[in-house]
């Protein structure tokens, strides 16, 4: 099969630990790109975040934000695909987070808003390499355009959060982790497998058999199910393993570039 898409997740797939593009990565991704192969992104990171490592690896396409709920070009910023959370789910998220005393991120024209500038917030700015605002008054932004929400708290916390959300405004948003302690909330359409599709068929011009998706957890999901060779990274959590055509190295063991090299550049990476 000859691949003319790549699309792949960011934190724990194409960065390792340290947060950083390995130099054979990047190498493998521009030999990709230079023959012909479109490499994108796939994030749940915002698109100011996202941005900051597509100019690493010198990407030049649309890439895939927020979950898929954004796909944006880096040059003209230019919206391909957008999905915003139902205003009324929205109203629903926030009054159960004031409720529970939970943590709740709203993301507005690419800014990120808080209630109160803690620890949960620092940490999550400092990942993201993104400042945050803080308005105490989330009521004030909670109507307008919001390509999703993020709860931050202890993994095991939001599997109840999920559960108890899950009737409540589950058939109007799209649930689902990208980290353990990172509960977020899209429009049933904003998945990274909807706007992977939507790439394939309205910029690249190719089927779905065509592409790879790469990535290490449940909210990859989508993607991997959709793309015509699904891979998980080693350090994936276990459900994307069992749903994966094939696992990979781990991210601190240039997974991606493994990938690219076996299955774009025709060669095996040495062990």
């Amino acid at each position: 099969m000859t691949y003319k898409l790549i699309a792949i997740d960011v934190d724990d797939t194409l960065l390792n630990d340290d947060i950083q593009v390995s130099e054979g990565t990047r190498s493998a991704l521009i030999e990709a790109v230079a023959q012909g192969v479109t490499v994108t992104l796939a994030t749940g990171r915002m698109y100011a975040s996202a941005r900051k490592i597509a100019q690493q690896i010198d990407l030049n396409v649309p890439i895939i934000t927020y979950q898929g709920s954004l796909v944006k070009t880096l040059i003209d910023e230019e919206v391909l695909y957008e999905r915003n959370v139902p205003e009324d789910a929205a109203l629903e998220l926030l009054e159960y987070c004031s409720r529970k005393g939970l943590h709740l991120q709203l993301y507005v024209d690419d800014v990120l808003y808080v209630r109160e500038d803690n620890d949960k917030a620092k940490g999550y700015s400092r990942l993201s390499n993104i400042p945050y605002l803080v308005e105490p008054d989330l009521e004030s932004l909670i109507r307008k355009p919001l390509n999703k929400l993020l709860i931050i708290d202890d993994p095991q916390l939001l599997d109840e959060v999920a559960l108890e959300l899950a009737p409540l405004i589950g058939d109007r948003v799209h649930i689902t982790k990208s980290k353990p302690h990172y509960l977020e909330f899209m429009h049933k359409e904003g998945t990274k497998g909807h706007a992977l599709q939507h790439m394939a068929a309205h910029h690249v011009g190719c089927t779905m058999d065509e592409v790879i998706a790469i990535g290490d957890s449940w909210n990859d999901r989508e993607m991997l199910e959709v793309a015509g060779l699904g891979v998980a990274m080693a350090n994936s959590v276990e459900p994307l393993k069992a749903i994966a055509d094939y696992v990979t190295r781990s991210n601190n063991e240039e997974g991606v570039r493994h990938v690219i090299e076996k299955f774009v550049l025709g060669r095996t990476v040495e062990a």
